[in-house]
């Protein structure tokens, strides 16, 4: 391998940081929710009247590289009960009125840069709470960046950036190159400045703009699109070292005073565990106050003497003021007067043995704790167990007398809390998942009667308890099962007399997290398809990793394509599409119209499947019986399409030439396209139906040659009549592709984005037919698209043009209105501009690119916005998000015109345009595109409203794709176990609640249901199944279909016993009268083996546990395949590594045990039986099958042993590593070891001589975290991973002079990964076409990509390349770096730079191309597109079709 790409396939899901602020609004912008009058009567029982909640922040999140923006949707109490909305909002029952709320994404970036930390720089409240917040994100080393949210484009935009690296700044390090953290920010409470520490003792002070001062003047600021965000205006450095600070460990800007004023907790000398007795409480607080203009920093106040477990300050709210010192053992409370202190265990001493420290009245240890405030006198602090513990501050008036700690109930491991609004609290976590908890404070009176306490209490309400498993993620589930965690209801007062305040918690949303990934295992999925090949033979594989830690510790299976759950098949050769429609007759559409809700339920009545020749009809109530002789439909040709109009009651099918309105199987009225003199010859060829869209009561037909024609149903006669709008009759603009939007719901969205205030404001309901049935129609419109690329929208019927944009085909990042009255006027300056790109895709020698297909839709849900889809010619597929932006300064001028047409049609409600609307553009990358297929394009998009409880999209093609909706963002699934997919449809019967129908390209026709155990929402479709321990290691044992893996769980131990353990025995016998005196207990990590098999639905059981010695650890559980010298036979066992721990005084030894694992008969119990057991010295890390033979790293040697069925005998040794073996792997006779400190190592074993040589090895100090063997043909390359989040490939070739006669391994490429890489896998790399694969012995048919896992949820991929490909993605990602605007202005180039931490490095070359910058190449418009192409000397078609193998070579799983 000389040249590879990295890509990463599943970004990272663990939650480092977490904030909120009000960056997408302002505070000014928030209208009350809840008039108080209305929730009094909902809870009359309520004690008193729960306050409104008031505005609600944005919610930002980190993980890693990733950046969210999440906005917080709430669900009223009195909306809930007939609100369609989906059961997940309704999580955790009622509380102060509110019955559920949900996040909702506003915009997701994978940035160049992991966030080290993130502060919001709040607007202080100045103009009213008109200004909106920013957020500040800082980078390694010593980078910040600015961000606040542009409305025009709804996404963030930097508004400054502060670097403090290179040569100019060399003196801020000091003579230090590695330092222990990254920069840390934090923010005034008012806005007025930000302090970020960078480099251990530099303070960069970042002053923010005054109200008037800021890049956008007061009085031109509503032009800017509204709001004006917080901004930074300059920034100076503090150098705290001068001030006599040394170890610095937090700092916080506090309240309460004029001038902002910064607390520093540092230590002024080091101590530890050991020197505690002599030096303890070395820690200090140091007040200063900040003036950014003068920039002086005089000390104002400071408090000694602080223990030297204090690692964090936490500032307390107005009008109390001053600060919190969270300490290990202890809580200390600091102002300018007054201090106190709280101990929470027997460790806390005081600093003199004379006074004595309030005690909390229980014990807990606080080392690690994350907290935030949930009024301004209560801190709800989250402990490293999960617990959550409420802290009170009892106060008169500013002055704090004394604080109590109490339980409240346990949670997620977190990462960060932060509060959202006034009755939120969102716990971040990188163990588990996160979650959204609602909080409200009772005076003293719990939400659930007392006697709910101690049972577990259902606040699910009356879910059936099944559905209520799958919907809930498995962290936050086995919490409510527990009893006592926090989704289950509010802590008690402890006792009566307490001044606290009872609290009440509802869990109300939760986001999935699959890391931190410690090892992974991959397995065959339990319905595979032996049959299967090619790329959908990976659709029988699944992912079965390791991830979480404590009691959110779960085994996590993740599966990239979807394998639907088949209830029976049929075979259909010739099928060309199928359709499901529903029938209710007239009579009782009366009587329905009450039960509206009940429409999701309802069956289908017919299925219609369109052949080659002819049509067939099924009926699909209850099962499918052929009924093609019995009804009115057309049944001698193919249909085109065939819906449902006049709310269900009649059934539309559209053939070639004509179409029929039917009632159930009763034809109503037939209409008829083909002109009435022609004859059938060529000429009516071109009248033939091309597509059809169906919008209730309209269907729009697009011919072949392009004419748009309009059925318009009449409710009342439920009759069509066919209209030929005559915009597009005058039109020379060939029209390629075209649908319907119906724009739902009691205020359509689209009205919003209309610039007439009469129409925005929703007075037109009364217009609407007078029938009463279409109240909730809404409005319909008719989206077109022209060969020229441009695309419009008409409203229909009256077709008057409401939005239009030039040259859509090109995928421009943001799509708005062009604002011209006359289309036809505006023709020749767009035909104009064709020709230059034309020009330009001259040399591309591709042809014109157009647009095949259109849809456009608003998925359920109160605050959803519509997606708009088009498929090009070329296979892009397009994907737009609508959002609203009032651009004042432009409606004004080009209004008047246009109204004045239509004054006197005003009910026609198309006044203006769609001024506001806008299209922002959302990135399909991780979508493999499809090659087109020649010949008329078939319908791709079929939109569905509820699959097994979802909402989305589904693409068929070559390359089949589910596009799923949640929190309003798109998750793109595939689906490539059948292959190729022709047409599809919704089914919902008897015994297929909520299924699909598929037609592959054999054609196979399906009936499936999706599978209901996993979760969709995530980046890949995952199945956790909770372990309630620490999973360390997985492995797959192949024969059995079962999964062995390494589990730790914590058991508590009397301290005596635990010390007796960490002694020698032969000495241990003065000790014991010491250690009798030890009161307590200890928690101590007990291992076991457990073997888990996976379940089809449900989550996965244990089969059988194999339990470990006391204080003694699994390290490694391998499945190797020994060869049995006794029996001349191979056998597969299970082997296990293990060490004893028994602290640094006795000496180490570890044991190797092997089991054998067989299933009795009748398959249903596992038996494990232990074959073998033998000590020996050293910790057993590593373990290989080589050849048959078994090779374990045991301490500082590996042996390699033959088995003889009952002993293993050492046949051969070798005296490496120096240190510990953290990975080991094998190929053919070669071993790659990775060592924990020495890097990696290269031997070979000789079966003639039975010696084990060293043939190279790494000569640098490197700390390995995973290694593998990287195949590209007949070259075998070394990969390893590194603890500063590298990669780096080395190579070994004895020829070359530079290896030192062989004995070194030479790097070959070497790329920052930005995650802590714990595993590789080498997969065999997919054949991107048919024909590659039939010439034997080619290079490409021995080629391996890796796998791997990181420590922050992300997955990726290693995959060699040809260097032709490479050199050309090489250019072309040097153009991007530049062509692109990076969000947070990050550099790529320097992101993924090797960082040796200050060691001495070599710099390796640069041979591996970044994809997650190669992707930014598609969601460039067209024309940058062709002309960086041309740049590099190559075509758009041949970069596109290089990144599109290298997606499909690597679309594992």
């Amino acid at each position: 391998m000389s040249f590879a790409a990295c890509k990463m396939m599943h970004p990272p899901t663990g939650i480092d940081n977490c904030a909120s602020g009000f960056i997408t609004h302002s505070v000014a912008d928030f209208t009350p929710k809840f008039p108080p009058i209305q929730t009094d009567d909902l809870d009359s029982d309520w004690p008193s009247t729960p306050k409104p909640i008031g505005p609600l922040p944005n919610l930002i999140l980190t993980s890693a590289n990733v950046l969210e923006l999440y906005t917080l949707r709430l669900l009223e109490e009195a909306s809930s009960r007939d609100s369609k909305t989906p059961i997940e909002a309704q999580r955790g029952g009622v509380l102060a009125g509110i019955s559920g709320a949900s996040l909702e994404l506003v915009c997701h970036y994978r940035l160049h840069g992991n966030v080290e930390s993130m502060g919001i720089l709040s607007s202080g409240g100045i103009d009213g709470g008109k200004r909106r917040d920013s957020i500040i994100l800082t980078f390694q080393d010593a980078k910040m960046s600015v961000l606040e949210f542009d409305d025009s484009i709804h996404g963030l935009r930097t508004s400054s950036l502060h670097c403090f690296e290179g040569p100019d700044w060399h003196h801020l390090k000091r003579g230090r190159e590695s330092f222990a953290r990254g920069p840390l920010v934090k923010v005034d409470p008012q806005g007025r400045c930000a302090g970020v520490l960078v480099y251990g003792l530099q303070m960069v002070m970042l002053k923010a703009a005054e109200a008037t001062s800021g890049l956008v003047s007061e009085d031109n600021a509503s032009s800017a699109g509204g709001a004006v965000s917080a901004r930074i205006e300059s920034s100076y450095i503090i150098s705290l070292r001068d001030l006599d600070m040394k170890h610095i460990k937090d700092f916080i800007f506090i309240n309460g005073y004029i001038e902002p004023v910064m607390v520093i907790l540092h230590e002024r000398e080091l101590t530890w565990a050991g020197r505690v007795s002599w030096k303890h409480h070395t820690c200090m607080i140091s007040a200063l106050s900040i003036s950014t203009t003068l920039r002086q920093h005089p000390l104002i106040w400071s408090a000694t003497n602080l223990p030297h477990d204090a690692y964090k300050l936490l500032a307390v709210p107005s009008p109390i003021g001053g600060v919190l010192v969270l300490c290990a053992n202890t809580i200390h409370y600091h102002s300018q007067s007054t201090s106190c202190v709280l101990a929470l265990n027997n460790y806390a001493v005081p600093m003199d043995s004379s006074q004595e420290m309030p005690r909390s009245n229980f014990i807990v240890e606080l080392d690690a704790a994350n907290a935030t405030w949930l009024t301004n006198d209560v801190a709800m602090l989250s402990a490293k167990t999960g617990e959550l513990l409420l802290l009170t501050l009892i106060h008169d008036g500013r002055i704090v007398q004394r604080l109590e700690l109490s339980k409240s109930r346990a949670s997620v491991l977190t990462s960060g809390l932060t509060t959202v609004g006034s009755s939120f609290v969102f716990l971040g976590s990188r163990l588990g998942d996160s979650i959204l908890v609602q909080f409200t404070c009772g005076a003293g009176v719990s939400a659930l009667p007392l006697g709910a306490k101690e049972e577990v209490g259902d606040i699910e309400g009356d879910l059936p308890s099944a559905k209520r498993l799958r919907r809930s993620s498995s962290d936050a589930l086995q919490d409510m099962v527990n009893g006592e965690e926090l989704s289950l209801y509010g802590s008690h007062p402890n006792n009566a007399q307490s001044a606290q305040k009872a609290f009440s918690f509802a869990v109300r949303d939760s986001l999935t997290n699959v890391g931190p990934l410690k090892d992974f295992s991959y397995g065959l999925r339990i319905n595979a398809d032996p049959n299967a090949t090619g790329i959908a033979k990976q659709s029988n594989y699944e992912l079965v990793c390791c991830s979480g830690h404590g009691k959110n510790g779960a085994l996590c299976v993740l599966q990239k394509s979807i394998r639907p759950e088949m209830i029976t098949h049929e075979s259909i050769p010739g099928c060309k599409g199928v359709w499901t429609v529903y029938h209710k007759n007239a009579r009782s559409h009366v009587v329905d119209s009450s039960k509206v809700t009940a429409d999701d339920d309802e069956y289908h009545a017919y299925l219609i499947i369109s052949l080659e020749t002819r049509t067939m009809v099924l009926q699909s109530a209850n099962n499918l019986e052929e009924v093609t002789e019995n009804v009115d439909y057309y049944t001698q040709g193919c249909t085109i399409a065939a819906g449902n109009l006049f709310g269900r009651r009649l059934v539309i099918q559209i053939y070639a030439y004509g179409a029929r309105l039917l009632d159930g199987g009763f034809m109503v009225q037939e209409l008829n396209f083909r002109p009435p003199n022609s004859e059938i010859g060529p000429s009516s060829e071109s009248q033939k139906v091309a597509s059809v869209s169906i919008a209730d009561p309209y269907v729009l037909l697009r011919m072949i040659d392009g004419s748009i024609y309009l059925l318009l149903g009449d409710p009342s006669s439920c009759t069509l009549t066919t209209t030929n709008p005559e915009v597009f009759e005058s039109s020379k603009n060939l029209i390629t592709a075209c649908t319907l939007y119906h724009d739902k719901g009691p205020e359509p969205w689209l009205r919003k984005t209309s610039t007439d205030a009469w129409l925005s404001t929703g007075i037109g309901e009364a217009i609407d037919g007078s029938d009463g049935a279409s109240h909730d129609l809404g409005d319909v419109y008719c989206i077109v698209c022209y060969q020229s690329g441009g695309l419009e929208i008409f409203d229909v019927p009256n077709f008057t043009c409401v939005f239009s944009v030039e040259n859509f085909a090109s995928g421009k990042a943001i799509l708005m209105d062009t604002f011209s009255p006359h289309p036809a006027k505006s023709n020749q300056e767009v035909v104009q501009m064709i020709e230059d790109v034309n020009a330009q895709e001259r040399k591309d020698n591709s042809q014109k690119i157009g647009v095949v297909e259109l849809a456009m839709h608003k998925w359920a849900g109160q605050h959803s916005r519509p997606f708009l889809f088009g498929i090009l010619s070329d296979g892009t597929i397009l994907c737009y998000h609508a959002f609203v932006f009032e651009n004042s300064d432009t409606g004004s001028r080009d209004e008047k015109p246009v109204i004045s047409q239509n004054s006197g049609n005003l009910s026609s409600m198309n006044g203006s345009r769609l001024r506001n609307l806008r299209f922002i553009r959302i990135s399909l990358d991780t979508y493999a595109r499809d090659e087109i297929p020649s010949g008329t394009p078939s319908k791709r998009l079929t939109i569905f409203k509820n699959v097994g409880g979802f909402q989305g999209l589904f693409l068929s093609g070559s390359r089949p794709t589910w596009f799923m909706m949640f929190r309003e963002r798109l998750r793109i699934h595939p689906q490539l176990c059948d292959g190729p997919i022709v047409a599809f449809t919704v089914l919902h019967n008897v015994n297929c609640n909520h299924g699909f129908i598929y037609v592959t390209s054999q054609g196979t026709l399906k009936i499936c249901q999706l599978p209901s155990s996993l979760l969709y929402d995530n980046y890949w479709p995952v199945q956790k199944t909770t372990l309630k321990g620490t999973p360390h290691q997985v492995t797959y044992f192949a024969e059995k279909n079962l999964y062995p893996l390494v589990v730790s769980y914590p058991v508590l131990k009397p301290l005596n016993q635990v010390l007796s353990s960490l002694v020698d025995q032969e000495v241990g016998h003065q000790l014991e009268n010491e250690t009798v005196n030890f009161e307590g207990m200890y928690p101590v990590e007990e291992f076991e083996i457990r073997i888990m098999e996976p379940e089809n639905s449900g989550p996965w059981q244990t089969r059988a546990t194999i339990p470990m010695q006391s204080s003694e650890n699994a390290l490694t559980v391998r499945a190797v395949t020994l060869f049995n010298c006794t029996t001349r036979e191979n056998e597969t066992l299970l082997a296990v590594g293990t060490a004893y721990v028994q602290g640094e005084d006795v000496a180490a030894r570890g044991r190797i045990l092997l089991f054998s694992i067989e299933r009795n008969a009748d398959n249903s119990q596992i038996l494990v039986s232990e074959v073998y057991a033998k000590e020996l010295k050293g910790a057993i890390s590593a373990l290989a099958s080589l050849q048959g033979h078994l090779l374990i790293a045991s301490g500082p040697k590996i042996i390699l042993h033959e088995w003889t069925g009952s002993e293993l005998n050492g046949v051969a040794f070798y005296d490496v590593p120096p240190l510990y073996v953290v990975s080991l792997n094998i190929v053919k006779n070669f071993i790659l070891l990775g060592d924990i400190h020495k890097s990696i190592y290269f031997l070979s074993w000789k079966e003639q001589g039975s010696q084990l040589n060293l043939l190279a090895k790494d000569f640098g100090s490197l700390d390995c975290l995973a290694t593998e063997f990287l195949i590209d043909g007949n070259t075998l390359s070394l990969m390893v991973s590194d603890d500063q989040k590298n990669v780096q490939v080395f190579s070994y070739s004895p020829k070359l002079s530079e290896s030192w006669k062989g004995q070194k391994l030479l790097s070959r490429a070497e790329f920052h990964i930005g995650a802590h890489v714990t595993k590789f896998l080498r997969l065999h790399l997919l054949p991107t076409s048919p024909d590659r694969t039939n010439t034997p012995g080619s290079d490409k048919t021995n080629r391996f990509g890796l796998l791997f896992g990181t420590l922050d949820g992300s997955i990726g991929c290693i995959a060699p390349l040809d260097e032709l490909t490479f050199r050309r993605l090489q250019s072309l990602q040097k153009k991007l770096v530049d062509a692109v605007s990076h969000v947070a202005g990050l550099n790529p180039r320097s992101f993924r730079q090797f960082r040796s931490n200050g060691r001495a490095h070599r710099p390796g070359p640069d041979s591996i191309v970044d994809c997650e910058l190669l992707c930014h190449y598609e969601m460039l418009p067209l024309e940058e597109q062709l002309e960086i192409a041309h740049q590099i000397g190559t075509t758009r078609m041949q970069i596109i079709s290089n990144l599109n193998e290298l997606t499909l070579g690597t679309s594992f799983l």
